[in-house]
Parts: structure tokens; sequence; C-alpha cells
């Protein structure tokens, strides 16, 4: 039997509106319902990963989901919860972010033609593209009046005394062509419900009334609360800025960071809505999390379930090492498994010189390696006492005084690691 796709929504608190009587007919029938992604970027974050989610939750309880992209939209800009108007992209710049996202949903839904309830990737650029102006305000905007479309809140707080440059038309129109597109695939696909984030309920309800006023129609609508964090700080960003999914923007070391260090208010709340997780074994663990919170193992489930979902295990694996090199017991060879990439993220920040490479031809001395060649201790004196308190690592490894660095101590063919201490690090890069 398949699963009740609002209860299971429910219980992991990922319902904020929904239409009456939505339960129902998804309860009844395999349904078709969609999510729409802007294209403003060739990767999404881990703030779309709330809108995968539900469309994954969608097809496992037996419904078929809708990808949208915004071919169309994406170059208008939606203006719910904006303070400005987007900038506008170009065509090359949207193919190139549109090519990026299809690829990324492909790998969280199941998009085999021959599956009973396959997913669907649509691009509204296909069919708003060809739709003249004429004909899109005599066939479409006849439907709804000015009065209800200067209702929406997204369209009020714009308009407000608090906003400096008030609304374009553009932006206007952007609630119109969202709620064509739900008609399209009501008409074209039968599709009748439409998901997202809370702040699209204005957009998303245009399309129930633009269904029930021109197809004579009834069309559903739900929404999930916008994530937040409980100090107040933006979800889905770090100082380096937001934390994407594709792994080249960040690593898979950065993102399974993002999730271990949540606090645990937040940690109970999230591993309900990114993991697929039951609830048992979600309460029990909340349970268990409570009992030694110290050791943090709610954070590292939520931590290992996302990494491995949106990367691999083989990723999730090799970003447990990584975080385990600057607070476990790391060797030399855990050190040399890293790429490049994933070693600078962990050491980011670390003091650090530059050296020739050549200066290893001959090999360089603790001491000088320590002291007058890098700095990092402020004298030999300084290196000679530490090397006796046997306090001096090279790449994780206990050295001596008699140690000299070789070309094949190189990590990634470019760099050194010295620690003094625990928590004492410093690079050595050598060009």
């Amino acid at each position: 039997m398949a699963k009740n796709f609002v209860a299971e929504l429910a219980w992991r608190g990922m319902i904020h509106d929904i239409m009456p009587d939505t339960e129902k007919v998804l309860n009844e029938n395999p349904t078709s319902g969609y999510i729409g992604f802007d294209p403003t970027s060739d990767s999404l974050h881990i703030g779309s990963l709330v809108q995968i989610m539900i469309l994954m939750h969608f097809q496992r309880a037996g419904h078929s989901p809708i990808a949208l992209i915004g071919g169309s939209t994406g170059m208008i800009g939606d203006p719910s919860g904006k303070s400005q108007e987007r900038n506008l992209l170009d065509q090359e710049t949207l193919e190139k972010n549109i090519k990026g996202i299809e690829s990324q949903l492909s790998r969280f839904l199941d998009f085999t033609e021959s599956s009973p309830n396959a997913a669907k990737l649509v691009n509204n650029y296909d069919w708003m593209s060809s739709f003249s102006l004429i004909d899109f305000t005599r066939d479409i905007g006849k439907h709804l009046t000015v009065n209800y479309m200067m209702a929406k809140d997204s369209v009020k707080k714009r308009l407000s005394s608090d906003a400096k440059e008030g609304m374009s038309f553009t932006e206007f129109s952007y609630q119109l062509i969202q709620g064509y597109d739900f008609l399209h695939l009501y008409e074209h696909h039968n599709c009748l419900l439409q998901m997202g984030g809370s702040d699209q309920w204005g957009n998303i309800t245009t399309g129930t009334e633009l269904v029930r006023r021109k197809a004579k129609g009834k069309a559903y609508a739900l929404t999930c609360p916008l994530i937040t964090k409980a100090d107040g700080t933006k979800f889905g960003k770090t100082e380096g800025g937001n934390v994407w999914l594709d792994k080249t923007k960040t690593s898979a070391y950065k993102f399974y960071q993002y999730w271990l260090n949540t606090s645990d208010e937040d940690a109970e709340r999230y591993i309900k809505i990114f993991t697929f997780l039951d609830q048992k074994t979600i309460t029990d663990l909340i349970a268990q999390h409570k009992e030694v919170p110290h050791l943090r193992q709610l954070q590292r489930t939520l931590a290992d379930e996302v990494t491995r979902m949106v990367h691999s295990e083989e990723e999730r694996v090799l970003a447990v090492q990584a975080s385990e090199i600057l607070f476990g017991k790391a060797t030399s060879s855990a050190l040399k498994q890293l790429d490049e990439a994933t070693f600078l993220d962990v050491f980011e920040g670390v003091p650090q010189a530059s050296m020739s490479k050549s200066t290893l031809t001959e090999g360089i001395t603790a001491i000088d390696l320590l002291a007058s060649s890098t700095g990092f201790l402020s004298s030999n004196g300084e290196a000679r006492r530490a090397l006796k308190e046997n306090s001096i690592s090279v790449n994780k490894e206990k050295i001596q005084e008699s140690f000299t660095a070789q070309p094949t101590d190189l990590i990634c063919d470019r760099y050194l690691l010295l620690q003094r201490g625990k928590k004492n690090y410093f690079l050595v890069v050598f060009n």
C-alpha cells in the first residue's frame, strides 16, 4: 500500500499551508504534482534540498513528481520574499544553469520512463517562448483581476512604504506566468498539485484559481515552512556563502561539516526534514542524543545521511576521514589520500609560508623547517626545545632533530603540514 504523503510530511514538520481535500485526493489515486526550480545558478544549494526531499517523498508515496525548471520565469525573477528586483539572466547563462540543475535532479528522482510513476522534467520556456503578449493577455490575463493579484502578500510587501524601488510590471506579471505553468501542466500532464516553500503560497494559489476559472477544474496546493536556524542566522549559508549540492562549489568535506556543526535544536528538526529515517528511528536517536549530547550522535547521523544521499557513500567516508584529521588520530597516509581541494578545505585559515621546491633537492633540516625558513617557531632555540619535548609533527608523524624534509614527504606534491602539540598547525607551500 502506498504511503500517505501528507501524513508523512506532517510528522516531519514539512507542511505550512495546505488546501482543503488535498490529502483526500492524494490518498484516492496516484497523482501528478510539481515544484518549480529557478535556474539562478548551475547548481542547486541546500535551500533547494527541501523541495527535492518533498518530490522524493511524493514519488516514494506512489505519485508522479514533475520538476519544472523555470527557463522563462528565470528570465524575469520571482519577487516573493525579495526586497529588490533580481538581475535578469542572459540566454547562454540560463542554458548552462538549466543543464546543471537537470543533471543534479536526476540523482534524486527516478526519471526512468518505464517506471509506473516516473518523474518528469519540464522547462516552462518550451511553452512560454512562443506565447505572444497579445495571446497571453487575451487568453490568460482576462481570467484574473488586478485586485486579486494586488492582494498577494508578495505584491503588497513590495508596494509598501518600506520598499524603496516599488515593483516593475515584469515582476508583477510573475505570478500570472507561474499560474499559467500550473494551468499548462494541469491540461497537458494531468497535474493536480503544486508544492513549494511557504513564500510561494500566493503564486501557487494564483495557479489553482486560474485552473478553476479557465479550465473549470480543481487543483490543489501545499507548501512547507521556510527552513530557519535556531540562532536566527540564515539556513544554508556559511561565511563562504551558499552550501551547494555541487561538490566543485562546496566540497563533500565542507558539506559534511555544515551538517555536523548544527546545533542540537536544529539537528532535531533537520533529521526529520533531510533524511528518510522512519519516525521510530528518529525518536530513538533523539532520546539517545539527549542522554549523551557530547557525542553528537544526532549531528553525525544527520551529516552521514545527507552526505551519502547528495554525494555518495565513498564521498561520505572521505569526508569523515578528513574531519578526523584535525580532531582524531590521523596518519600521514590518511593525509596523503586527500585530494588537494579537500586538503585545503580542512586546513583553511591555517598560517602558512611559501618556499621554493628547489630547496627540497638537498633536503631541509628540521630546525630550518620550523624556524628560519618558515617562521612557524620564533627561533632555532625554540625549535630545538620543541623537538626535545617531542611535540613536533610533520604530516601527522612525530619527528626528531635529525629529520630532513624530502620531496617524497610532500602532500599533493606541494604541501608539508607542521604541527606543535594538538592544535597548533602550520602549512608550508612549495612552488
